[in-house]
């Protein structure tokens, strides 16, 4: 499989509601690609790959790295946030200036006018069979600010549920440069990752990476 079989699909919609707060962005930040990705290895140059354990003790299939003033963590202890790297010990990296433009602008957008910005962002990294199962972002002090999602790389397909871990969900392909934003009503739907599938990106590879940034604070 090769990505341009999917990032040449100029007929997809510019926008996709999957429902009242949440929006699919087509391709919105495609044009960023190159220097988003120069920011990740330079974040992860810092904070280096891990693949975290839940806190049930199994490894997860992607690994994970992030920036901002607080930085997502999973371990025997639990979900949390914490201000330092518990790999390196030193704060997280920074959110690059043009990550918050991003968001900025994805949010607008969107629909979301003057929320806060960001102050941490999760960063994954998908090889091909990696997943992510069904679950919310509730790990965030504050509630009232979005959820931005970018996709880079590889095609994904993204798992949006509903308010209950056993509502039907609907499977929505995700692909490079695609920005998802969910909030408000639709901030704590069950969402994930199908598996990903096998290929070479222009750009990144055989893998997928996937930026969220959040309010954590």
């Amino acid at each position: 499989m090769t990505a341009d079989l999917f990032e040449d699909d100029d007929d997809a919609p510019e926008r996709l509601h999957l429902s009242t707060h949440a929006v699919v962005l087509r391709r919105f930040a495609r044009g960023h690609a190159a220097a988003l990705l120069q920011d990740i290895q330079d974040i992860a140059s810092h904070s280096p790959w891990r693949h975290m354990v839940t806190p049930g003790g199994k490894p997860m299939s992607v690994a994970t790295t992030g920036c901002g003033d607080q930085g997502w963590v999973s371990d025997m202890h639990g979900y949390r946030y914490s201000e330092f790297d518990p790999l390196t010990g030193a704060h997280w990296p920074a959110l690059p200036a043009r990550w918050l433009k991003l968001a900025h602008d994805a949010a607008q957008a969107a629909g979301f006018a003057n929320c806060a910005p960001p102050d941490a962002c999760l960063i994954n990294r998908y090889a091909p069979g990696a997943r992510m199962g069904l679950h919310q972002d509730k790990d965030e002090i504050d509630l009232g600010a979005p959820i931005i999602s970018v996709s880079l790389g590889l095609p994904a397909r993204f798992l949006w549920g509903g308010n209950a871990r056993g509502d039907r969900h609907q499977n929505v392909p995700l692909m490079h440069g695609d920005v998802m934003v969910w909030g408000g009503a639709d901030r704590l739907r069950f969402h994930g990752v199908g598996p990903l599938a096998e290929g070479i990106h222009p750009l990144c590879g055989a893998f997928r990476y996937n930026l969220t940034l959040r309010k954590a604070r």
